[in-house]
């Protein structure tokens, strides 16, 4: 069998395009959704990433404050700034890109956003808030992968799903998320002995590990879900993930591909946390 492909940028335009909707919705109203992108230094990866961010911004309607600063910008000057824009009442998410330069706690930083605004989901509060089920921010790309598996129609109760990688931002989270659809789940990394032994039992394996061939063929399970987070480059430089596509494809049910797959679903998410953020303020205003 050769498996279905699950296509992020198809479902990321039309999430994106129901984010559009929201907004203009919310602009009629006067209260236009505003998301403020910090980028510190000149990391050329991070500028990337900052320039889709604001370009899916701009398309979607919602109003973009890119703030970029040079590498000697003090840690104080960067909290101040932050502080600045807690209290903005235009803006409604805070990004701060990473990495930062060495000279700037990354988790000062982050705890530094209001936990409203905290729409990557970062926070000590925002992970508590997914921990124990309570209303916040989800963080962008896990979030994307449950939107991923939810396309296929593949329904989770009951199902043992694979976790390759305990990140904050991606494999903690993940779990947490595939728990709270009601899958059994495990999580294997760098000191767990023999990964295969439990991706081959796993109707679903989320790889994120940023490890080119974490998982291969025969590690998966026939008919499996396979979502691959990764972003890596092979030896011809060529953008890849932690799976082994070729031949994992000929094994699983469903899986993801790289690029096209997670990565566009992570920026449809920060709009959605985004335009959640502005819909809330408006309720409390």
């Amino acid at each position: 069998m050769t498996a279905q492909l699950i296509d992020g940028l198809a479902l990321s335009k039309q999430l994106r395009a129901e984010a559009a909707a929201r907004a203009a919705a919310l602009t009629a109203q006067g209260h236009r959704p505003g998301l403020a992108v910090i980028i510190v230094g000149d990391d050329p990866a991070s500028h990337v990433y900052v320039r889709n961010k604001v370009k899916a911004c701009e398309e979607a309607g919602l109003h973009s404050l890119l703030e970029r600063y040079d590498a000697a910008l003090s840690e104080a000057e960067l909290l101040a700034r932050i502080d600045a824009l807690n209290r903005n009442p235009s803006i409604h998410g805070i990004l701060v890109q990473m990495p930062l330069p060495k000279h700037i706690d990354p988790h000062k930083v982050i705890e530094a956003i209001a936990t409203s605004k905290d729409v990557d989901g970062y926070s000590t509060l925002s992970a508590g808030e997914l921990m124990t089920q309570l209303p916040g921010f989800r963080p962008c790309t896990p979030y994307g992968c449950m939107k991923l598996i939810e396309s296929t129609g593949f329904d989770l109760r009951g199902k043992h799903a694979v976790v390759i990688g305990r990140s904050n931002t991606v494999g903690k989270p993940m779990a947490l998320l595939l728990l709270q659809a009601n899958a059994t789940v495990t999580v294997c990394h760098s000191a767990t002995p023999d990964i295969g032994h439990h991706t081959r039992q796993a109707d679903v394996v989320v790889a994120a590990v940023g490890r080119r061939n974490v998982l291969t063929a025969d590690m998966v399970k026939p008919g499996a879900v396979v979502i691959d987070v990764g972003i890596n480059r092979n030896d011809a430089g060529k953008l890849c993930g932690d799976v082994d596509f070729d031949g994992v494809k000929e094994v699983a049910g469903w899986i993801t591909p790289v690029p096209g797959g997670v990565g566009p679903m992570t920026i449809a998410m920060l709009l959605v946390n985004t335009l959640e953020s502005a819909e809330r303020s408006l309720k409390s205003a």
